[in-house]
C-alpha cells in the first residue's frame, strides 16, 4: 500500500493513502464460477440434512451458546457466512421459512442443484441468460405438472386424522420425533382452535410457544387460553382464582407525581406522616377503585412496591406485576377485557373474564406460571413446551412453529402431494418430456432443470442408507410403467413406496415455492457478471 504526503489549508500534514491495489474485481466467467462455488457449498452443507434421516448440525455462537437442529433456516441464520452469494442462499431459506414455514432445506439443496447444472451449460457456451430463460420455462413446466398430480384434501375440525398424518410428515425429520403423534396432535389442535375458515386464514398472533426448560418432552401441552411466565406478587396470595374477573392495568400502584421537575423538602416529623398518609390514602383508593368494577385478579404491566402489595394482600385482590406489553394485548384478546391506562378509566365492562386461573408450579423448583383458562374469546391458546434442557426446548419451539405453518397452509390451500421426493421425480419426467419439443437452445437448460430437481430425491436415499443412483433409477422406471406419481424413495424402510400408502403428505404451496424460489435466486446469481469489492471481501 503506498501513500503521499500533502498538506491542509492550515499547513496540517496528512498522508493521502492509496490502496487501488488492494481494490479486487471478478468479472464474466470468473464471477459466475465464484458465485456457483460459493452457492454449492452452503447446499452441501445442508444436503446430508434433508429427510427423516437427515443429520443434525451442532452450531457454536460467538458467545459459546449451541444449537443442535436440522432446520435449513435456523443453521443458514446462525452459519457465520462471508461470500455474498452465501449471504443470498440464506435469504432464500429465510424467504421460504417467512413464507411458507417448512421445506427450508430442500429449496437451498434445489438451488444448489440447479447452479451446479448451469456451471457445465455455462462451460459448453451457452449465455447465462439462455439458461436463466430455459429455467424459467422448466419452472412454469413443473409448476403446471404439480397442479395435475396434486390432490384435495379435506380441512375441517371434525376430521383431525388426515391433518395430524400432514403433521407428522414436518416432524418426521425433527429431534421431537420421539413424541411424533403428540405433538402433531398438539399443532393441529391448535390450528383447528384459531382458525378461520370463512376467510381461509389462520392468525398466527393467537398462538403463543412458551418453553420452560424441565420435565419431559411428552409434558408438553396445549392450554386453551394463556400461559405467562410469572406468579402471584404475594406468596400468600391463593393460587387458584374460579370465575376470574380481571383488570388489566398498564398503571403502576403508586402515587401520582408531578409531571413538571420538582423537589420536595419534608423538614418536619408532621410533613413526613402527612406524606406517608397521602400515599396510604392514594394506595387505598386505588386498591378501592378495582375492588369497586367486581374485580378479583389485577394484572399490573408495571411493578408496585411492598407497601401496596401487602395493601393488595389484606383487600383480598390477587395480583400479578411487570406482565410485558405483548403477553398484556394477548390477555386482552382471550379474555375479552380492555387495556386500561388510569385507575379513574376502570369500569366493569373493561374487565376480562376467565373461567380458571391457577399458578403451575414445577417439580422440586421454585419457578412458577400463571394459566388463564376458558377465557371468553377461547381462540387465543398457548403451546407450552417442556425439555430436558434450552436446546430441546428451542429446537421444539421451531419444530411446533414448521407444523403449524404446514396445517395453516393447507387451510389456506387445500391441494396437498405425496412427499418422499416423488413430486420431484415426476416433474422432473414431465420437464424432460417437455425439454424434447423444444427446438431452441433452452432445451439444454431445461433438460439440465430436470436433472437437479433429482438432487432432492437423490438426498434423501443417500442420507436413509441406499445406494442413491440405484434407488432413484428403480423408482423413476417404477413412475413411467405404473404411471403412479406418488412413488418416492421408502426413507423409513416400510416396505412400499407409494406415500399415500405411507401417509407422507406435503402441502403443494410449500413445493411450488421451493422451485419458484430456487429458480429466482439461481436467474439472480446468473445474471450477475461482475462483482467489486475490497481483496478481502472476495
Amino acid at each position: 500500500m503506498s501513500g503521499s504526503l500533502a498538506f491542509d489549508e492550515y499547513g496540517r500534514p496528512f498522508i493521502i493513502i492509496r490502496d487501488q491495489e488492494r481494490k479486487s474485481r471478478l468479472t464474466g466467467i470468473e464471477a459466475h464460477k465464484s458465485h456457483i462455488m460459493a452457492a454449492k457449498s452452503v447446499a452441501g452443507v445442508l444436503r446430508t440434512s434433508l429427510g427423516p434421516k437427515g443429520l443434525d448440525k451442532l452450531l457454536v455462537s460467538p458467545d459459546g451458546d449451541i444449537t443442535v437442529t436440522n432446520d435449513g433456516a435456523t443453521i443458514l441464520k446462525q452459519m457465520d457466512v462471508q461470500h455474498q452469494i452465501a449471504k443470498l442462499m440464506v435469504q432464500l431459506s429465510q424467504s421460504q421459512d417467512d413464507e411458507i414455514g417448512d421445506g427450508t432445506t430442500g429449496v437451498v439443496v434445489l438451488a444448489g442443484a440447479l447452479l451446479e447444472q448451469a456451471e457445465q451449460l455455462l462451460d459448453r457456451g451457452i449465455h447465462p441468460i439462455r439458461v436463466a430463460d430455459g429455467y424459467e420455462m422448466a419452472a412454469k413446466v413443473a409448476c403446471e405438472h404439480l397442479e395435475k398430480i396434486s390432490e384435495d384434501f379435506t380441512v375441517s375440525p371434525k376430521d383431525r386424522e388426515d391433518l395430524i398424518r400432514l403433521a407428522m410428515t414436518t416432524l418426521g425429520s425433527k429431534i421431537v420425533n420421539r413424541c411424533h403423534r403428540q405433538m402433531a396432535e398438539i399443532a393441529v389442535d391448535a390450528i383447528m382452535a384459531v382458525a378461520d375458515f370463512e376467510r381461509k386464514d389462520v392468525d398466527f398472533e393467537l398462538i403463543k410457544v412458551e418453553g420452560k426448560v424441565g420435565g419431559k418432552m411428552e409434558d408438553t401441552m396445549l392450554i386453551k387460553g394463556v400461559i405467562i411466565d410469572k406468579d402471584m406478587s404475594h406468596p400468600q396470595m391463593p393460587k387458584n382464582i374460579k370465575d376470574a374477573k380481571i383488570a388489566i392495568l398498564t398503571c403502576p400502584f403508586e402515587p401520582p407525581k408531578p409531571k413538571t421537575k420538582h423537589g420536595l423538602e419534608v423538614k418536619s416529623v408532621e410533613d413526613y406522616r402527612k406524606l406517608r398518609e397521602y400515599e396510604l390514602e392514594k394506595f387505598e383508593s386505588m386498591v378501592q377503585q378495582v375492588k369497586d368494577t367486581g374485580s378479583n385478579l389485577v394484572i399490573c404491566q408495571w411493578g408496585f412496591d411492598d407497601e401496596a402489595n401487602h395493601l393488595l394482600l389484606q383487600k383480598k385482590l390477587p395480583a400479578v406485576r411487570w406482565v410485558g406489553g405483548p403477553e398484556i394485548e394477548l390477555i386482552a384478546i382471550a379474555t375479552g377485557g380492555r387495556i386500561v391506562p388510569r385507575f379513574e378509566e376502570l369500569t366493569k365492562e373493561k374487565l376480562g373474564k376467565a373461567g380458571i386461573v391457577r399458578e403451575l408450579s414445577f417439580g422440586t423448583t421454585k419457578e412458577r406460571m400463571l394459566v388463564i383458562e376458558d377465557c371468553n374469546n377461547s381462540r387465543a391458546v398457548t403451546i407450552f413446551i417442556r425439555g430436558g434442557n434450552k436446546m430441546i426446548v428451542e429446537e421444539g419451539k421451531r419444530s411446533i412453529h414448521d407444523a403449524l405453518c404446514v396445517i395453516r397452509n393447507l387451510v389456506k390451500d387445500r391441494r396437498i402431494v405425496y412427499g418422499g421426493g416423488a413430486p420431484e421425480i415426476s416433474c422432473s419426467l414431465a420437464v424432460a418430456e417437455a425439454a424434447k419439443k423444444i427446438s431452441t437452445l433452452e432445451q439444454y437448460a431445461m433438460k439440465s432443470f430436470s436433472e437437479a430437481l433429482e438432487s432432492v430425491p437423490l438426498a434423501l436415499a443417500e442420507n436413509s442408507g441406499f445406494a442413491p443412483i440405484h434407488t432413484l433409477a428403480d423408482i423413476k422406471s417404477r413412475q413411467i410403467k405404473e404411471n403412479n406419481p406418488r412413488l418416492g424413495i421408502d426413507c423409513l424402510n416400510k416396505g412400499t413406496n407409494d406415500m399415500k400408502t405411507q401417509s407422507v403428505i406435503e402441502t403443494l404451496s410449500s413445493k411450488r415455492a421451493q422451485i419458484l424460489l430456487a429458480v429466482q435466486l439461481t436467474k439472480m446469481i446468473l445474471k450477475i457478471d461482475d462483482v467489486r469489492g475490497s481483496a478481502d471481501q472476495m
